[in-house]
């Protein structure tokens, strides 16, 4: 039987990360390039919890909790911004942002 250690998690963890940087260098879509974000912070959550776990230690854990709590607030105001641009613009793409001005 296959034996999940800590690096089968870092490397699925810097797998998801590779997929979202590329993802967001490639993408031009405000939406997807949101997405490819959480992914990598998703990422970088799992490497927090793999150390945390591999060396018996509660504060990789801690810090994954903070991290959620700033991706849940680049969710609501990241979300709003990226609604406000693609109902002025239909194919809005990430060069759209001056359209937030005045």
């Amino acid at each position: 039987m296959l034996e999940l250690t800590e690096t089968w998690y870092l490397v699925l963890a810097s797998l998801i990360f590779t997929i979202g940087a590329v993802g967001l260098l490639v993408r031009r879509n405000p939406l997807v390039m949101f997405m490819c974000v959480e992914l990598m912070l998703n990422a970088t959550t799992l490497t927090f919890v793999t150390f945390s776990k591999a060396l018996n230690d509660v504060g990789g854990q801690a810090s994954v909790f903070f991290v959620l709590v700033v991706a849940a607030a680049e969710v609501v105001v990241g979300l709003g911004i990226i609604v406000a641009i693609l109902r002025r613009q239909d194919n809005a793409d990430a060069d759209d942002l001056s359209l937030m001005r005045g």
